[in-house]
Order: structure tokens, then C-alpha cells, then sequence
């Protein structure tokens, strides 16, 4: 068993101004995912911009990010502490985010961005989806350097015993880093590799990740004021997880069930005006 390395919260100290490792690794994490998605759109010639891609991560999906996580913190944690003071919902830097309400910010913004744009909403979220583990890995280390997220009480040989405890934990938070992270990330980019019809990249990673989050939360510590919400051993984490593989699975089996594919396996009629039909492409072939 091992004690927790206590690492200062706070990266640097300039007068009143403090920047914290949390906080950072949000940063680094919209970065990573910015950097990695200009490599994606220059391998696939895909019709982004550097600027549009700016525009779509850093004022849409932060806005999203924030602001979805805050409240989906207060309405599926944190009801009590809303009702006693509503205005803590605009409080994010008072701690309490979570990720499934951030989802849902960003799938609004990128419903807007798309209106606003004049692009298919699935074409944006298609692309961003198999980035998006890059950015939870980069969460999950920051929930680790504050000593969140500990685990469940276990006697393994790398549990930890953290702040204030005298029992050692499942390191949790680098349980969701690993498998939320790097292992999706890979899963996500290798499948996406091929051009997949609308709806199923964004399917792989809502199943993916709401799988391996199922499967993270048996060794996660339930919230103390929430505990286990069904049959005893159910957590919220669970709760809202499955509908998302639920969701995952049937906008996969939409996606190729709408499709028609060809041999070698890419996907006619994903734009059929850059991958035409293989009739298309044989009556073009004859006009010659």
C-alpha cells in the first residue's frame, strides 16, 4: 500500500492570482484536443478551417464544457446545496463538475455551432468525438493531484491511503485516467480511422465511455450525500452512464442501417457528393 503523494493544488502564486493544477488541466486538455483534431482534418482533407476549429473547441466547447458541467453537477449531485443557495449554479470555481452535464453542454453547443455554421450537426460531432478521451485523461489526472474521486476500500498491493483517511483506496481517479483516456482514446481513433457512416463515431464513444465509467464506478466511492441511489449497489454515475450505451449502441445500428456499403468496407452515402454510389462512379467512368 502506498501513502498519497500530497501535491500542492495550486501550480503558482502570483499575489492574489493562484493557478491551479485543476484548472491547467482543462487547459491542456482543449489544447491536446485542438492539436490532435488539426492533425485528423489534414490527414482526411476534411473542409475545416484552423479558424473554424478555434472557434468550435474554444468558444463553443468551453462554454459548453462550464457550463453544462456546473449544472449538471448541481441538478444530479448537488440538488440540496442548489436549493439552499441557487446561486452556486454560477459558481463553478466554488468546486462540482461533472461530466455527463458536460456532455450535454457540449452537444448543445455543437447543435448551435452547427446551425450557426450551415453544417451538419453529426458531421461536428463525428469529428470530435474520438479526441474527446484526450481531455477527460487530462481531467482525471487533475482529480487526482487534488485527492478527489477516492475509491472504494480495497487491499490491493497499489491502493492508496489518502488525505485525512486511515484505510487505503483503490486509486480510482487513475483507474477513469487510464481506461477514459489513453485505452478509449486509442479505441476511438483506430475505428475512426475509416470513414464510418454519420451517427456511428459518436455512438462508438458514447457507448465506450459510458461502458467503461459503468465499470470504473465498482471501485469509485459513491458521493457521501447521495451513496447508492438503486438496489444497493447502484451509483448515480451508473445511473446516468447506461442510458448512454443504451444511446451509443442505437445511433450506431441507426448509422449503418442507414448506409450502404461498399467493398473494402468505407461507407457510401456519408457525403454523396464526395463518395459517390458505386453506380455513380461507373456510369462516370463510361461518360469518359
Amino acid at each position: 500500500m502506498w501513502t498519497y503523494p500530497e501535491i500542492d493544488p495550486v501550480l503558482i502564486s502570483i499575489g492574489p492570482l493562484a493557478i491551479r493544477w485543476y484548472a491547467l488541466s482543462y487547459l491542456v486538455g482543449f489544447a491536446v484536443v485542438w492539436w490532435v483534431l488539426k492533425q485528423r482534418i489534414a490527414a482526411t482533407r476534411k473542409d475545416w478551417t484552423s479558424e473554424a476549429l478555434s472557434d468550435l473547441l474554444f468558444i463553443y466547447g468551453v462554454l459548453g464544457v462550464i457550463l453544462g458541467g456546473r449544472i449538471g453537477y448541481m441538478l444530479f449531485y448537488g440538488t440540496d446545496l442548489l436549493l439552499a443557495d441557487p446561486l452556486l449554479i454560477l459558481q463553478p470555481w466554488k468546486g462540482g463538475m461533472s461530466f455527463h452535464g458536460g456532455l450535454m453542454g457540449v452537444i448543445v453547443a455543437a447543435w448551435i455551432y452547427a446551425r450557426r455554421h450551415d453544417r451538419s450537426f453529426f458531421e461536428v460531432i463525428d469529428l470530435v468525438a474520438p479526441a474527446i478521451p484526450l481531455a477527460l485523461g487530462c481531467g482525471r489526472l487533475g482529480n487526482f493531484i487534488n485527492a478527489e474521486l477516492p475509491g472504494r476500500v480495497s487491499d490491493v498491493p497499489w491502493a492508496l491511503i489518502y488525505p485525512g483517511e486511515i484505510v487505503a483506496r483503490h486509486p480510482s481517479s487513475l483507474y477513469q485516467f487510464v481506461l477514459e483516456g489513453p485505452v478509449l482514446f486509442i479505441a476511438l481513433w483506430l475505428f475512426s480511422q475509416r470513414i464510418r457512416p454519420p451517427m456511428v463515431v459518436s455512438g462508438a464513444f458514447l457507448a465506450g465511455y459510458g461502458g467503461l465509467r459503468f465499470l470504473t464506478e465498482f471501485f469509485r466511492e459513491p458521493d457521501a450525500h447521495l451513496q447508492f441511489v438503486a438496489l444497493g449497489w447502484v451509483t448515480m454515475g451508473q445511473v446516468l452512464s447506461l442510458p448512454m450505451v443504451l444511446l451509443g449502441v442505437g445511433l450506431m445500428a441507426s448509422g449503418y442501417r442507414n448506409s450502404v456499403w461498399e467493398p473494402g468496407g468505407e461507407a457510401a452515402g456519408v457525403d454523396s457528393r464526395k463518395h459517390p454510389s458505386p453506380k455513380k462512379r461507373k456510369s462516370k467512368k463510361q461518360s469518359r
